[in-house]
């Protein structure tokens, strides 16, 4: 006899659940939607969209965010961003075009906005109950998790006292907050920089602490985006790209050092790229100074490593983020603050709970979200339809070990941790939908469930933002 909490349960049978409606989730939903699976999806934002709605509570994104991988390169498969869009879109043309997506797709009608995921549990069967913020609980066979990984702030500790202001970039949305203050920006990543370009412009004084010295790509390489001039370009083994590009750096770049950059302590390719053009124009016009790593404060003086003092008024600390997914975060093994997922999707111990989007990788993510997307739902539609290649997928998550890096060593960092090379990642997954017979990801493999609209138009076009790169190129 079922327990009135047994009762209370909403059993959705052979149906998905995807949690969290921003890139990922997207995605997955118009992947599993094609593949005719039964999905839920539940998202605590009241719209799509993500990080990308800076109407989000908790979002990282501040006014001037742009992305750093370009508009041809960065849409998703079957839906390319518009032609109007400028070769690197704002945020909110980003969210303008998650927004279409979903409406194009008609992926909206699944979702359950402001519900929150509270708590999922495996059943002693294996399906999954999820409880929601709205009281109910429904039980699902699969888990996709798209909660994104920009949520929790990694904010450092330092020695000593401090008198002004310490911040997370998280909590950063304009340049008009350093007005006549001086301004230490902590962390050199993409959003590092980006905001150090603000600070160069807005602040009284303005700096950029880093602890080690990066590979600076230009947004345009004789005259196209980067990405579109590395993907047109020949495709080199990497004993030939890195010094061919290296070589191609010094010439558009030249020594960094001069500037007061410190010199990259690793190979080209073997961290997150910096893709900035601003940032080095704001150096050589004095705009901004850098400093080496923090070492400790002193009321209202910073003193770095190499025995600089400042006076600080504002230290705001672009220093990453911890991955969540407190929902769901017992189930995993962590190295480094990375779950341990085989290809970066699937749990190696609790059979059907996958992720989106839990990866590191140096490309726009967007298409890879969608080479994810599509393996999940062939995954599922082969246990649905009891093939031998949903038996044969098990094993390989539970044995396969594949070399993602494409060759190469990245640097020892929790970043880095689970990175991967998403040109290797790519062909890897292509090949093992190939060995099981599963869909290759072609431009024309949605258009059956695309509705016939044309791409809206823009509320309010952008003019005003001339700086800066997003957290991701994601």
């Amino acid at each position: 006899m079922k327990s009135e909490q047994d009762a209370a349960i909403i059993d959705r049978g052979n149906s998905a659940c995807i949690i969290g409606a921003g890139p990922g989730g997207l995605s997955a939903a118009r992947a599993l939607k094609a593949k005719k699976i039964t999905y839920d999806q539940f998202e605590r934002h009241s719209d799509v969209g993500g990080i990308w709605d800076i109407t989000n509570v908790g979002t990282p994104m501040y006014d001037s965010a742009h992305f750093i991988s370009s508009r041809d390169l960065s849409g998703f498969v079957g839906f390319p961003m518009p032609r109007d869009f400028p070769e690197y879109p704002s945020h909110r043309q980003i969210a303008h075009y998650l927004r279409s997506f979903a409406a194009a797709f008609g992926l909206r009608e699944s979702i359950q906005f402001s519900t929150t995921v509270t708590l999922i549990r495996k059943d002693p069967d294996g399906h999954w109950s999820v409880s929601l913020s709205d009281g109910s609980t429904r039980r699902y066979r699969w888990i996709v998790l798209a909660t994104g990984t920009n949520w929790k702030p990694n904010l450092p500790a330092f020695r000593g006292e401090f008198n002004g202001e310490i911040r997370h970039s998280n909590s950063f949305q304009s340049g008009s907050e350093f007005q006549g203050k001086n301004v230490l920006v902590v962390g050199a990543g993409n959003s590092g920089a980006d905001i150090s370009c603000e600070a160069a412009i807005h602040a009284k004084q303005a700096f950029i602490s880093m602890r080690r010295g990066y590979y600076f790509i230009p947004k345009h390489v004789f005259g196209v985006p980067a990405d579109v001039f590395g993907e047109n370009g020949p495709h080199l083994p990497l004993w030939l790209a890195r010094p061919v590009f290296k070589f191609l750096l010094k010439l558009l770049v030249g020594d960094l050092t001069r500037w007061g950059l410190p010199k990259p302590d690793h190979r080209l390719f073997e961290t997150h790229p910096i893709v900035n053009s601003q940032l080095l124009h704001h150096l050589q016009h004095g705009n901004i100074a850098v400093r080496k790593n923090i070492d400790r404060l002193e009321g209202d003086v910073v003193i770095f490593s190499d025995g600089a003092r400042e006076k600080i008024d504002l230290i705001l600390c672009a220093t990453g983020f911890k991955w969540g997914a407190e929902c769901a975060a017992q189930f995993f093994e962590w190295k480094h603050g990375r779950p341990l997922l085989y290809l970066s999707m699937f749990s190696r111990t609790h059979r059907n709970l996958c992720a989106i989007g839990y990866l590191d990788q140096n490309s726009s993510a967007f298409k890879l979200f969608d080479t994810q997307a599509l393996t999940l739902a062939a995954y599922f539609r082969a246990q649905l339809d009891g093939l031998d290649t949903a038996r044969q997928f098990d094993q390989l998550i539970q044995s396969d070990e594949p070399d993602l890096s494409g060759g190469i060593q990245f640097v020892q960092s929790d970043r880095h941790a689970v990175y991967l090379d998403a040109r290797s990642f790519t062909a890897y997954l292509e090949t093992l939908r190939t060995r099981m017979h599963w869909p290759r990801l072609t431009e024309d493999m949605y258009a059956a469930i695309k509705l016939d609209q044309p791409f809206p138009k823009s509320a309010a076009p952008v003019v005003h933002e001339v700086l800066g790169e997003s957290l991701h190129g994601k």
